[in-house]
C-alpha cells in the first residue's frame, strides 16, 4: 500500500462519504479504486441500519426534529455514497421543519431521498413533487386552477432543474398550471389520536385542463409532462452537473451567480453535462464519471467541509457514536452551532457553501468542536490513535509527531507554514519516549495535543 494509494482512498471517502477512520482506509487501499468507486454506486449490496436501535434508544428524537439520528447513520453507514446523496439532496429541495405541521414529515423526506437517491433526475422531480412537506412548503397546496400560485411551478425551473436566465415567466406561469391539482390529504389533527402523516393526493377536478405552451412545447400539460420537458433541457443538464460539481468537487459560486458567474472548470461541466444527457438524467452513470475523472482525483482540499461534514468526519476518527450512547441530542445540535441547521434550512435555496461556511463565531465553533473531540482520551478511536503513534515505544522526534500525526488524522496536508507552527509547539519537549511510566504519561499527553492541533488546522476545514 502506497501512501499515494491511501490519499487518494481518503479523498474518495471525504467526498463519496463522510470520511473514514485510518483502519478502513488501509482495508479500502488494499483495492483497487475502480472496486471502491462501484462498491460505493451500489449501496444495495451492504446492510442498511437498524432502525428499531434508533427508535429504542431515542423515540423521542424524531418528535423534535432534532437530526441527532440522521448524524448517527452518517457515521455508521456501510452506504456512505448513498446518504452522503440525501444530504445533497435535502440541500438542492431545501424544505424547512419551521412551516411542517407532521412532526414525522422530514423523516418521511430523507427515506424518501435514500430510495431515490442513485435514480435519475425525472424520478428525483416527481417524488419531490409529490412530497407532502414540498407541496406544503413551496405551496402548492395553494395552487388552483381558478387561482394560480406560482411558487412550486417556479422554484422547479428556478433550484430544481435549469437555473436563472433558462426559461420565461410565461414558463413558471405554465409550470404552475401543470402542478394544479397536486396536493395532499388533510391528516388526522395531532390529538388525543396520535401522529398522522399526510399523504400526496391528486384532485383532479382542480387540475387546468386547458392547453398550455412550455418551453416550446404545447398540449394540456399535467406535472409529469412538464417534468419530461424540462429534464431534456441542455440547461438542466448543466444545472445539475453543476450542482454535482460544486458538491463532491470543488466550491462553485453560489447558485444564484450561475447565471452570470461562470463554471470553475467548463470542460468538467461539458462533460458531465454530456454524460447527464447520453443517460437520460441517470446519476449512477454520471457519478461514476466523476469519481473516475481526473479533475475529481486531483480537487483535493478544494472544497471548505460543511458543518456536517466536519462534525461526522470527525466523529468518525474519534471513534464514538457507533452506538446510540446518550449524546446524540447533543450531537444534532453542533452543525447548527456552526451555520447548518439540518432539516431547518434558511431558505429554499438550501445554505450558502464554501468560504460562507466560515466566520469568526463558525471557525471557533468548529476547532473548538474537532479538538473537544479528539482531545478525549477514552473515546476508542482517540486510544487507538495514540497507541498506534507510541508503536513499539521507539523514541519520536517533534518533527515526526507532527507528521504522523497529521497522516493518521487524514491525511491531512499541510503547507510549510502550518506545519512549522505546529512543530513550534513541542520542539522544546524534546523526543517523546515511553521507557519509564512517567515517560509513557507525558509522550501520551503530547500524542493528544497534537491530535487536538492537527484537527485545529486550517487545511482540516478543507475536504
Amino acid at each position: 500500500m502506497s501512501n499515494n494509494d491511501l490519499a487518494l482512498t481518503a479523498h474518495l471517502m471525504r467526498r463519496a462519504g463522510f470520511g473514514a477512520t485510518r483502519q478502513e482506509l488501509e482495508e479500502l487501499s488494499t483495492r483497487s479504486y475502480e472496486s471502491l468507486v462501484d462498491d460505493l454506486l451500489n449501496p444495495e449490496r451492504f446492510p442498511e441500519i437498524e432502525e428499531d436501535v434508533l427508535d429504542r434508544y431515542y423515540p423521542e428524537i424524531t418528535i423534535h426534529n432534532n437530526p441527532g439520528t440522521w448524524l448517527y447513520r452518517m457515521i455508521n453507514t456501510k452506504r456512505p455514497l448513498e446518504e452522503k446523496m440525501v444530504l445533497f439532496l435535502h440541500h438542492v429541495f431545501a424544505t424547512a421543519y419551521s412551516k411542517d405541521g407532521a412532526p414525522f414529515s422530514h423523516l418521511v423526506q430523507l427515506d424518501l431521498f435514500r430510495r431515490i437517491a442513485l435514480t435519475d433526475w425525472r424520478t428525483i422531480l416527481v417524488a419531490v413533487s409529490r412530497d407532502p412537506l414540498m407541496i406544503s412548503w413551496l405551496d402548492n397546496s395553494e395552487n388552483h386552477k381558478n387561482e394560480l400560485n406560482e411558487n412550486y411551478g417556479r422554484e422547479v425551473l428556478e433550484l430544481f432543474s435549469m437555473g436563472i436566465g433558462s426559461y420565461t415567466e410565461d414558463d413558471v406561469k405554465e409550470c404552475a398550471r401543470a402542478f394544479t391539482g397536486w396536493t395532499f390529504t388533510q391528516p388526522i389533527p395531532l390529538y388525543p389520536c396520535g401522529h398522522y402523516l399526510p399523504e400526496f393526493e391528486y384532485l383532479a377536478e382542480d387540475h387546468d385542463e386547458g392547453a398550455k405552451s412550455f418551453l416550446g412545447h404545447t398540449g394540456n400539460f399535467n406535472g409529469e409532462d412538464v417534468i419530461d420537458i424540462v429534464v431534456r433541457q441542455p440547461a438542466t443538464a448543466e444545472f445539475v452537473s453543476r450542482h454535482l460539481y460544486s458538491f463532491f468537487v470543488a466550491d462553485e459560486a453560489q447558485v444564484p451567480a450561475w447565471s452570470v458567474e461562470p463554471p470553475r472548470d467548463p470542460d468538467a461541466i461539458e462533460a458531465l453535462s454530456r454524460k447527464f444527457i447520453e443517460s437520460g438524467g441517470s446519476l449512477r452513470p454520471l457519478l461514476r464519471l466523476l469519481f473516475n475523472s481526473d479533475f475529481f482525483k486531483e480537487a483535493r482540499y478544494a472544497r471548505v467541509k460543511s458543518p456536517a461534514e466536519l462534525v461526522v468526519g470527525t466523529v468518525k476518527v474519534s471513534g464514538a457514536h457507533r452506538f446510540p450512547d446518550p449524546g446524540l441530542v447533543q450531537l444534532g445540535e453542533a452543525p447548527e452551532y456552526m451555520g447548518q441547521h439540518l432539516t431547518n434550512p434558511p431558505t429554499v435555496e438550501g445554505w450558502h457553501t464554501g468560504q460562507e461556511w466560515i466566520d469568526g463565531g463558525a471557525l471557533t465553533e468548529r476547532v473548538n468542536f474537532a479538538a473537544d473531540e479528539l482531545g478525549d482520551a477514552t473515546k476508542p478511536g482517540v486510544r487507538y490513535l495514540v497507541e498506534r503513534l507510541s508503536g513499539d515505544g521507539s523514541p519520536i522526534s517533534p518533527g515526526d509527531l507532527v507528521d504522523r500525526t497529521l497522516d493518521l488524522v487524514g491525511p491531512v496536508i499541510v503547507s510549510d507554514v502550518t506545519r512549522d507552527s505546529l512543530l513550534g509547539h513541542f520542539r522544546s519537549d524534546g523526543d517523546l519516549r515511553f521507557e519509564t511510566e512517567a515517560d509513557r504519561e507525558r509522550s501520551e499527553a503530547l500524542i493528544a495535543r497534537a491530535l487536538q492541533l492537527a484537527v485545529s488546522t486550517r487545511e482540516y476545514q478543507f475536504a
